[in-house]
């Protein structure tokens, strides 16, 4: 028996040693996902941010049809490689509401003049009070709402060319 103890202190580490390889080799998701889903998109009555379109409000967002909320931002580099999806999305007629996250009107309208403006609606979340009562965890970041105004899908990062049928799919779902 004494000579089994021996060897319990290596056992041991190795059974360690294991756990955190195995913590390295798959690291668990470590994206802050939003309690909103499910929900009703909480209360908002956003300013434009630019001339020429609306700004961004809850009774916009219950509209019958689904419609994308993208929080974004001029000083973001993924949101600039996210523009080429949403412009399409935008050509195959799907509503884009944009939640503009601590920015300027300049620095806004220079954005969307280099990478396309897929909005119909933009509102001023300055204090990024939009992005906390969504539990955004940073921008981009994007929400399907079906016609009744509920958040069906949290797309968190960029849209990127992989993720087009996921989000299609849940367009589709909204209805």
């Amino acid at each position: 028996m004494r000579r089994a103890l021996i060897w319990l202190p290596l056992v041991l580490f190795v059974l360690m040693l294991g756990l955190v390889v195995s913590g390295i080799v798959k690291p668990g998701d470590r994206a802050v996902r939003s309690a909103m889903v499910g929900k009703p998109v909480p209360a908002l009555d956003l300013p434009a941010l630019v001339t020429g379109k609306p700004g961004v409000s809850t009774a916009a967002l219950a509209t019958g049809e689904p419609i994308l909320l993208n929080l974004f931002a001029s000083w973001c580099i993924p949101c600039i490689a996210e523009a080429p999806q949403l412009m399409q999305l935008k050509q195959q007629g799907v509503k884009i509401y944009g939640v503009a996250v601590r920015d300027t009107p300049e620095a806004m309208a220079k954005f969307l003049g280099e990478n396309g403006d897929p909005y119909a609606a933009i509102g001023d979340d300055g204090a990024s009070q939009v992005s906390i009562a969504l539990g955004s965890s940073g921008v981009p970041e994007t929400y399907v709402i079906d016609g009744r105004g509920k958040i069906v899908l949290q797309h968190i990062g960029y849209i990127g060319e992989q993720d087009m049928a996921e989000i299609r799919a849940a367009l589709e779902k909204a209805r």
